[in-house]
């Protein structure tokens, strides 16, 4: 296994599993990839334009890397592997330390997005692996998704993980030339 030794340091846990999939704290090496897949999927992201190299190693320089060492950073992303190979990335951003809440931010390898039986797969694996992060390791309240209504294979597979769908911003977004709802799914902490 080939292994960074970055570590969060406001988690105890880095290292969350699943059979053969794992979360590991975003790997350096990834970058490339994960560029790869957002400029491919940009429609389904709040991303406006391709990212170039030189942004992708500015945003790993300049945001991701600090994160490591910060006690309560703006995101806390990782790594998606299956058998040690990268499939997807995602994590917590927009925290809210006060408030104990995050959105839930998720890429998967284009070529699994684009089979709703892996996505289905890997994103109720995921979904069972993200709240061991932020309920157990950081006893925040609850987690959230920002979903654009294009994007309607999400939701069934959120609401059969628990989450609710808590608000729906009418025509909030404007995707491929039109305006379109955001709608989000919450997922409560059951201990709190």
């Amino acid at each position: 296994m080939i292994a960074e030794q970055r570590q969060y340091k406001c988690l105890k846990e880095q290292i969350f599993a699943h059979h053969v999939y794992t979360l590991v704290p975003i790997r350096s090496h990834d970058r490339y990839l994960i560029r790869k897949w957002r400029n491919e999927q940009i429609d389904i992201l709040r991303q406006k334009e391709p990212l170039s190299a030189a942004d992708q190693d500015r945003y790993f320089e300049s945001v991701i890397a600090p994160s490591f060492r910060a006690k309560q950073p703006e995101q806390i992303l990782f790594s998606m592997t299956k058998s040690h190979d990268l499939v997807g990335y995602g994590g917590l951003v927009h925290i809210n330390w006060s408030d104990k809440n995050a959105e839930i931010s998720f890429l998967l390898d284009t070529a699994y997005n684009s089979s709703p039986e892996n996505f289905k797969r890997l994103w109720t694996v995921y979904l069972e692996l993200l709240p061991q992060i932020a309920f157990d390791q950081l006893n925040f309240k609850k987690i959230y998704t920002y979903a654009y209504e294009t994007r309607a294979i999400l939701f069934p597979i959120l609401e059969e993980n628990g989450f609710v769908e808590e608000a729906r911003l009418k025509q909030h977004a404007l995707v491929n030339g039109e305006y379109k709802d955001v709608i989000i799914h919450s997922l409560f902490n059951p201990k709190l």
